[in-house]
């Protein structure tokens, strides 16, 4: 393997592994993704969904997470046939250009860069965390720490260090989630199946319908994760290990290990939407089963110390300092991830504008360096400037929702007209489309909820 992912070679051939059990060994570009999406989306958004909601918009958090995914797959799938990144195939999307770019990798730009104040929320939610543990300091200082400490790990590429320990505490978080879930049966807010089946409303009411299509928009794999997915799968290797095209044509040896990885890439997907589904779930019950009965929203700067009765009623008080650990490196992991993400999607579509060279491994390394410590101080000025992390946090869910268009636009483009070598199944159609329906739906029910 080359020391540069994106550049694929005759020595850079792997073949796949053949059985379920070894295919688990090259597990992780999902796990990368799980940091990200156990984030914000799942403490803040989720719990505010069941705060405001009751059980009642259950449906709405289990048919994100299940639902997406199937997109998600398929930019994995086009990552791996082709090579290409997500900002490059999207600058190859049919339609207009202006300069290099295409409509739609203008529109990236855009969408992705308003997404600051999400991130601003994260920033504020994890500081919050600190100075709730350690109140000597104050939330600015704290939130200068973060952004700070993001950037320099960024900057000295110690990624695959801080994942593991991500991954270990949100092990550790969703133990206690489930843990809370689990004792609520020994309270008086405790419920049945039954009960959450029987409260279930798909026609939901207009005063929350925000925070409802912000919370499918950003639980679950959202569209900038969707596009992340891409540059995880090249940089664990997955193209790279098929072997270059001849002449711009797999042969039958690529075309072969082409479909290997990716069946591994669909166990890596499957094995963390599973994780993540569960994860999801959890909150959102917490959520509904505490807040809603006690009519507790979380709001402002005291949304975790609210979310924190979803584990202090259950587990007891003593519980809350494990609490907030837990909340810290779950948000923390959240902003350490994305910006992973971003620093590459926006490296690579400054290459498609022609204002770097993308495939220089150099220059492209270079680009990430400064916009690893660009982008979190944008984020500190955007919390400092609108200090309502909730509001923040839904806001970039609700951009993210109409990102999907586009995310799922091009992923009908790259299934049926790129990829004339890969021949999915029926199954994986029909789910394929089931998941674009419901990202269309919510979409233009969300804008005509707006109208």
């Amino acid at each position: 393997m080359t020391k540069d992912p994106y550049l694929i070679s005759e020595s850079t051939i792997k073949e796949p592994p053949l059985r379920f059990i070894d295919r688990l060994k090259f597990l992780g570009p999902g796990f990368i993704l799980s940091a990200s999406i156990v984030g914000s989306g799942e403490l803040i958004a989720t719990t505010i969904l069941g705060a405001k909601a009751g059980f009642a918009a259950f449906w709405i958090i289990i048919l994100s997470c299940l639902i997406k995914v199937a997109v998600q797959l398929q930019y994995g799938k086009h990552a791996i046939w082709t090579g290409e990144t997500t900002m490059k195939s999207f600058n190859l999307l049919p339609g207009t250009k202006i300069g290099k770019g295409s409509w739609a990798l203008w529109i990236v730009f855009i969408l992705t860069f308003f997404k600051i104040i999400q991130l601003g929320g994260m920033v504020g939610g994890a500081s919050i965390v600190l100075h709730m543990l350690f109140p000597s300091v104050s939330i600015f200082n704290w939130s200068l720490m973060v952004a700070l400490s993001a950037g320099i790990l960024i900057y000295k590429n110690y990624y695959p260090l801080v994942e593991k320990g991500s991954l270990v505490m949100i092990g550790f978080f969703t133990l206690l989630t489930l843990g809370s879930l689990y004792l609520l049966k020994e309270t008086p807010y405790s419920f049945t199946w039954l009960e959450v089946w029987e409260k279930l409303r798909f026609n939901l009411p207009s005063d929350y319908i925000l925070v409802a299509i912000g919370a499918f928009g950003i639980t679950g794999v959202a569209a900038d994760e969707t596009m992340a997915y891409n540059y995880w799968c090249i940089e664990k290797g997955y193209a790279a290990y098929c072997g270059p095209k001849t002449n711009g044509v797999s042969d039958a040896a690529r075309k072969s290990r082409a479909e290997g990885w990716v069946k591994v890439m669909y166990t890596d997907a499957i094995v963390a939407m599973i994780l993540y589904t569960i994860v999801t779930a959890a909150f959102y019950l917490l959520g509904a089963a505490i807040l809603f009965k006690r009519g507790e929203i979380p709001e402002g700067n005291a949304l975790i110390e609210k979310i924190a009765l979803i584990y202090t009623e259950s587990l007891g008080p003593g519980v809350k300092t494990a609490y907030l650990v837990g909340a810290f490196f779950v948000l923390y992991s959240s902003v350490f991830a994305s910006l992973a993400a971003w620093t590459r999607i926006f490296s690579d579509i400054f290459g498609q504008l022609g204002w770097i060279n993308f495939s220089d491994l150099k220059q492209r390394k270079n680009a990430v360096a400064v916009l690893a410590f660009v982008f979190p101080a944008l984020w500190v000025l955007m919390y400092y400037t609108l200090n309502s992390p909730v509001l923040m946090i839904l806001s970039g869910g609700v951009i993210g929702s109409f990102l999907l268009l586009l995310v799922a636009f091009g992923a009908i483009h790259f299934r049926y007209f790129r990829e004339s070598e890969s021949t999915p199944s029926a199954a994986f159609d029909i789910f394929f489309w089931l998941s674009l329906s419901s990202i269309f739906f919510v979409a233009l029910y969300g804008l005509y909820s707006f109208l």
